[in-house]
């Protein structure tokens, strides 16, 4: 029966896009192009909501019973709210900020989802106490918005956050928590039936509805199925996320640099550094996927490390980061502190 949900799910986002780009257009919730965007014409950008109604479909037939499930979605729809609304009229970065902020609260007030405390990896516990809420909240308002910051070229916000929610659906299976498999999975076929008409070159972008919504689940998901565990664990949804939360990181980092404020759009995220590189717009979003695909391969390996052999995958994790954005000029194209250490060793 779950099976048959699932193609449900995929047909039905195949079929309600088309219908979601008629839409998107009478009611002018299109992306015009200009001088930071990769796209020549006008799109329609309100693609999310195909998937967001596959999903629901798929919720419906297979009534999940968790205690926290009501919560997710309505923070959910919430957040599809904000996202739709952002498409037609363009909201503020204050107003989206807030729409989020109440969605993670249902979840973690209602819901009951927060992370409580975290096993130290050579014995003890850190309980986070007063601090908990606010960082569940962090938490999820953070993936949301990495999800979003990575949504500039065809494909690649939907392409990655399936990549994600597939290693989710594994990490799940390890664990046997059925709730984020069954819900990961329904979001990963709802998501690869809109993304027949997002790749390359797309007929309709997931615009902030989307992109909103997925990071949000995203964010929910991870949470579910990580929490309380050992600080170790806990670096494994991180690591899943690689791509948008450390684009999002490097970004911050830019600008911060750069004395700009954190909502200043620029084009110098990853997709736009593998653009200037002189690769083709598929060859950048392949690219992506890749090493989507390989943050995905080592959030599964490092579950089944020994806590040395993952503190080594770490460092050699967060090296190679350091240097392929030192390499890409993710920062800045003078922030080369590695590379330049290199060079004057050879010299």
């Amino acid at each position: 029966m779950f099976y048959l949900t699932l193609i449900l799910c995929f047909l039905c986002s195949v079929i309600m896009t088309p219908l979601v780009k008629r839409l998107a257009f009478k009611i002018g919730a299109t992306d015009k192009p200009e001088q930071r965007k990769v796209h020549q014409k006008i799109m329609p950008r309100l693609g999310g909501l195909a998937i967001y109604i596959s999903f629901l479909i798929g919720v419906l037939i297979f009534q999940p019973s968790k205690d926290y499930h009501l919560a997710i979605i309505i923070g959910s729809l919430i957040i599809v709210g904000i996202g739709m609304l952002d498409d037609i009229y363009n909201l503020s970065a204050k107003v989206k900020f807030i729409g989020q902020i109440g969605a993670a609260l249902i979840v973690v007030l209602w819901g009951g989802v927060e992370m409580d405390f975290i096993n130290a990896p050579f014995g003890g516990t850190i309980k986070f106490g007063y601090f908990a809420i606010p960082l569940t909240v962090l938490w999820i308002v953070g993936v949301t918005n990495a999800i979003n910051l990575i949504d500039g070229l065809d494909g690649l916000a939907a392409g990655v956050s399936s990549i994600a929610l597939i290693t989710i659906s594994v990490m799940a299976m390890l664990m046997g928590n059925t709730y984020v498999i069954a819900i990961s999975a329904l979001l990963v076929v709802s998501t690869l039936g809109f993304l027949i008409y997002n790749f390359h070159p797309a007929k309709i972008f997931m615009g902030d509805t989307g992109a909103l919504f997925l990071g949000y689940m995203i964010g929910v998901l991870s949470l579910l199925g990580f929490k309380n565990v050992t600080m170790i664990s806990f670096i494994i949804p991180i690591l899943i996320l690689g791509v948008p939360l450390s684009d999002t990181f490097f970004a911050i980092i830019r600008r911060f640099v750069n004395k700009q404020p954190l909502s200043a759009p620029d084009k110098s995220h990853l997709h736009h550094c593998l653009l200037n590189l002189g690769f083709t717009h598929k060859q950048t979003v392949l690219m992506i996927y890749a090493i989507a695909a390989f943050f995905g391969l080592a959030a599964i390996i490092f579950s089944q490390a020994k806590i040395w052999g993952s503190l080594i995958l770490i460092a050699v994790i967060l090296v190679l980061i350091e240097l392929f954005a030192e390499i890409l000029g993710l920062v800045g194209k003078d922030y080369q502190p590695i590379l330049k250490r290199l060079k004057s060793r050879v010299r």
